[in-house]
């Protein structure tokens, strides 16, 4: 069943957050996909998704008790999927996550068979973006681009180039999803017993 998760990562100044927002406005109601919500360390009035808010040691507490499926630190920050996030799976749904590329191999390892999303842009265009975000210095910028530049994608990955319009990129991802939902309905049928004995 983790065939229908589907795990979404890509490097700072890619636009990852702005093309699953597209995709999220523009989904064909054929395709039932579930948005795992998030637990993060940051207060639900910061803005940006809608997420679970924690703070740290609510967080550990529910590391501890075994509430989530995945769970990473990236930017100073610990983010979750609950297990109860992941439950429509069994329903036959697809369910995306927001993942961190940090936490891919363990992603991996806990749930074989996941379809993994990576939405990047060349480097030109990611140090451009990062660099009218005004949050890092030139060398931080730099390194952040190395390191995008250097990330292996997985074989079987699905990689979207957000250089041009946002639209293009959604609607790159969106006929890929579709792709997907296509061949594993046929699977399913396939699999089906007919009936006849």
């Amino acid at each position: 069943m983790n065939r229908r998760l589907i795990y979404v990562m890509g490097p700072s100044g890619a636009g990852k957050d702005s093309v699953l927002g597209w995709l999220r406005a523009n989904l064909p109601p054929g395709i039932q996909v579930h948005w795992a919500q998030r637990t993060i360390t940051r207060p639900a009035s910061a803005g940006g998704e809608a997420h679970e808010a924690s703070d740290a040691e609510g967080f550990e507490h529910l590391r501890s008790q075994g509430a989530f499926a995945l769970a990473w630190q990236a930017n100073g920050l610990h983010y979750g999927i609950r297990h109860t996030e992941l439950a429509r799976l069994q329903q036959g749904h697809w369910v995306l996550v927001n993942g961190s590329r940090g936490h891919l191999p363990q992603a991996l390892q806990s749930h074989p068979g996941l379809q993994v999303v990576h939405i990047t842009a060349d480097p030109a265009t990611l140090a451009q973006r990062l660099t009218q975000r005004q949050r890092e210095t030139p060398e931080e910028i730099q390194q952040r681009v190395a390191r995008a530049s250097a990330f292996a994608v997985p074989e079987g990955a699905i990689e979207i180039l957000n250089n041009g319009s946002l639209a293009e990129a959604g609607r790159a991802l969106l006929r890929e999803i579709e792709s997907c939902d296509a061949k594993d309905k046929e699977q399913v049928s396939q699999t089906a017993p007919t009936g006849r004995f």
